[in-house]
């Protein structure tokens, strides 16, 4: 071991040469810097958030719960992500080993033989003849290379690096979120869908008894031609609008196999059956702005991307300064492996370079970096401030929804206390088909209007869920997922 002490030396007395680093310390920005209110502009329950890692479990649909749950193991979005994630680790892992020597080795082994023979002329005259000759030689050698990073180049990369692993990890996380997010709007438009077709359904079903009640009254000579060509004409817009509807039903269906890593009409059997939309919780306590922007992983990653800008100008300024290498090397040979460590050549070169003129291309990097820096905290405060505008423009379309559905409901009694009025009068003549017709139709549009309020009001939750950053455990280390796998 002593005959590797030079060169371990130099390099252990290289180390604290390298102390110095250059360029700005990274400190997290305070919620007043990023323009952070301290409660929401619209009303909003502002007690601590609950816990919103399995949100979809809150609509007390099993199939629901079941559809979301596959999604997260099999969807490709997701897949793709781990994949960026899985790159990001590895580049730290390369990032983190240019902290360290680069160790090298070599190993030889030569054979040399005379192919021909020659002569040699002794002292008076005589000559004998040459034989072929051969020889062997073995050799190793160790070569050594640092590369000491005097002003924190280095360990610069290496912190932002391990920013962008973080990031990356938010990323996945968010990827995470729009899915499930995705999967459960997609289903909440599939029952919607069913629903709206059972409206018509029905209602074409009323429309034809009409039309028969029409088609008697005409031929009894009790009304003139046109309550029956009226009838015609409003069953056939009603049957119109069921090709449409089949046509979004198999749409949302369609996405959802596909969500789930499977080919479009792999869950069709499973949504065949008509269930009701999901109804979901009254209310979400939604906490203050700041408690949203920690849950968000998107507001986490952009934080960790502003980080990693920042550790890239300390890389860029670096490069102004000198630079030092430092490379080593040991060598042995000899004939026979017994002889090889009698003799060991051993050698050490230092260099220090420094860049002197440049055309002001390294100064011009660092300004550079400085304007990527202050890009990614522009995009960082954008996030934040995206972030406050999805949770309350969520919360006022919950709201909308909730007293929309109020009033379909009030809207659709009402319309159908009409429509049997108006029924039972056209059959005892009391009343003209002009009235019927537009009773049934008020009573179509409520059904339909009802039905369309609880989606929204289903998707309001699904998209204020998104928005408060649910459907991850946001206390726990995304880049954990594929930590483990070392």
């Amino acid at each position: 071991m002593s005959r590797f002490s030079p060169i371990l030396a130099l390099l252990a007395g290289a180390l604290p040469m390298a102390a110095c680093t250059v360029g700005p310390n990274y400190h997290a920005a305070t919620p007043a810097t990023l323009g952070v209110p301290d409660g929401y502009s619209v009303a909003a329950d502002a007690r601590a958030q609950a816990n919103l890692t399995r949100w979809w479990t809150s609509f007390d649909d099993p199939l629901l719960v079941s559809i979301v749950e596959r999604a997260r193991a099999n969807n490709l979005d997701i897949a793709q992500a781990v994949a960026r994630l899985r790159q990001a680790r590895e580049s730290l892992v390369q990032s983190r080993a240019q902290l360290l020597p680069t160790v090298g080795s070599s190993a030889g082994y030569t054979r040399s033989q005379s192919i021909i023979g020659g002569t040699t002329t002794l002292p008076g005259g005589a000559t004998i003849v040459t034989g072929r000759g051969s020889g062997d030689t073995l050799s190793l050698g160790l070569d050594v290379q640092y590369q000491v990073g005097l002003f924190g180049e280095v360990r610069r990369t290496v912190e932002a690096s391990r920013a962008q692993f973080a990031a990356s990890g938010y990323d996945y996380a968010s990827v995470l979120l729009s899915t499930q997010a995705e999967t459960a709007r997609n289903y909440m438009l599939a029952r919607l869908y069913q629903a709206q077709l059972a409206n018509a359904q029905n209602s074409l079903a009323l429309q034809d008894d009409n039309l028969e009640i029409a088609g008697f009254r005409v031929q009894a000579g009790l009304v003139s031609s046109l309550d029956a060509e009226q009838a015609r004409s409003q069953r056939a817009s009603t049957a119109a609008t069921i090709p449409t509807l089949e046509q979004n039903y198999n749409a949302a269906v369609s996405r959802l196999g596909v969500l789930t890593g499977q080919a479009p009409g792999a869950l069709k059997a499973e949504m065949a059956a008509v269930k009701p939309i999901p109804a979901g919780p009254d209310g979400i306590a939604v906490g203050v702005p700041i408690d949203t922007l920690r849950q968000r992983p998107d507001v986490r990653s952009a934080e960790r991307t502003l980080a990693a800008a920042t550790a890239q100008i300390g890389v860029a300024k670096a490069q102004l300064y000198p630079a030092l290498a430092i490379s080593g090397s040991l060598s042995t040979d000899a004939a026979k492996i017994g002889n090889l460590f009698e003799t060991i050549a051993g050698q050490v070169f230092s260099g220090l370079t420094q860049t002197i003129f440049n055309g002001g291309r390294l100064r011009s990097a660092v300004r550079g970096q400085e304007a990527a820096a202050d890009g990614a905290f522009s995009a960082y405060k954008s996030t934040v401030l995206t972030g406050l505008e999805d949770v309350e423009n969520a919360l006022v379309a919950l709201d909308s929804a909730k007293r929309r559905a109020e009033q379909f409901t009030i809207a659709l009694d009402a319309a159908n206390n009409t429509a049997l009025l108006s029924r039972s009068q056209y059959r005892a003549g009391l009343t003209d088909f002009t009235t019927l017709n537009t009773a049934e139709s008020s009573l179509l549009t409520a059904r339909n209007g009802l039905a369309q309020a609880q989606a929204d009001r289903a998707n309001a939750l699904v998209q204020l869920y998104l928005a408060l950053g649910g459907g991850w455990d946001s206390a726990a280390d995304p880049t954990a997922l594929v930590t483990q796998e070392r």
